[in-house]
């Protein structure tokens, strides 16, 4: 019985040991605290006004809303704001971002519009310091190369924003170059990270055992039942950011339970 215990109390605090979130200061949290994100700014449901472009980020502006927004590498090293890996769904490209250039990737509206994927410098420029920023780094191509671009245009910015990734390595590397930039694990249950990913990576992005590597100040978590992991890191101090939130979705229950929220297709409360 005593050796049985033991056992269940080493693997209890190894457990712990392996989520354990970093802290962060109340200075770090104060601009994300209760307030809505829109998704890849406030793009409209038929794509009118297509994600990630800039009417969306002026759109989100205007309104008071934070911003969510993806970044990655083009071909020549050029940090543009995109979400898919490849251009197919926005583009209708048969070919990843990082193929082209810059300048040969403004050849391709983005969803049929007049709108072109623009750098992040330009997306900076239009937010200008209004409104709080989550950065989500994408995890393909020179990503290490990303992370050095990406932190150098941050620093240059006048504003309050933080950074983001499902890739623990990327969280990471902002953990050892950039401590003092408010950092998140990006999760989700492992059936949905199977699509990507091997199942046991999946099974350990979910769970978040990669946080003894990462160190994250906050989880950011698909929206739906939370596993036990994710519940101890908030109960160990680890701010709170839901994703993505949607009309149908109990909205009481989600600015209850957390602390951020990101969310599309509709217009809440710029705060909560």
């Amino acid at each position: 019985m005593w050796i049985a215990l033991a056992v269940l109390l080493l693997v209890a605090a190894l457990w712990i040991a392996l989520i354990l979130p970093a802290r962060s200061t109340k200075a770090q949290r104060a601009p994300f605290v209760r307030r809505m994100f829109a998704h890849r700014g406030l793009f409209s449901a038929d794509q009118a006004v297509p994600e990630n472009s800039l009417p969306a980020f002026r759109a989100a502006a205007a309104a008071g809303y934070g911003v969510e927004l993806d970044v990655q590498l083009t071909k020549d090293k050029v940090v543009v704001v995109f979400h898919d890996d490849d251009l197919k769904r926005v583009c209708g490209v048969e070919a990843r971002v990082d193929a082209y250039t810059f300048a040969e990737l403004q050849a391709f509206p983005l969803l049929d519009t007049a709108e072109r994927i623009p750098t992040f410098s330009d997306v900076l420029a239009v937010l200008d310091g209004k409104i709080p920023m989550i950065v989500e780094l994408k995890s393909s191509g020179d990503w290490k190369t990303l992370c050095e671009k990406t932190l150098a245009l941050l620093l240059e910015y006048r504003g309050d924003y933080c950074v983001e990734s499902f890739h623990p390595l990327l969280v990471r590397w902002f953990y050892q170059h950039a401590p003092q930039i408010l950092r998140g694990q990006l999760s989700e249950a492992a059936r949905f990270s199977r699509k990507y990913v091997p199942w046991y990576q999946a099974l350990m992005m979910s769970r978040l055992f990669t946080n003894i590597l990462v160190h994250p100040q906050f989880i950011a978590y698909h929206i739906g039942p939370k596993c036990l992991s994710a519940r101890l890191c908030e109960a160990m101090g680890a701010m709170r950011v839901a994703w993505t939130a949607h009309p149908a979705d109990d909205q009481a229950k989600l600015t209850e339970r957390n602390d951020a929220i990101i969310f599309e297709h509709y217009r809440p409360e710029p705060r909560f």
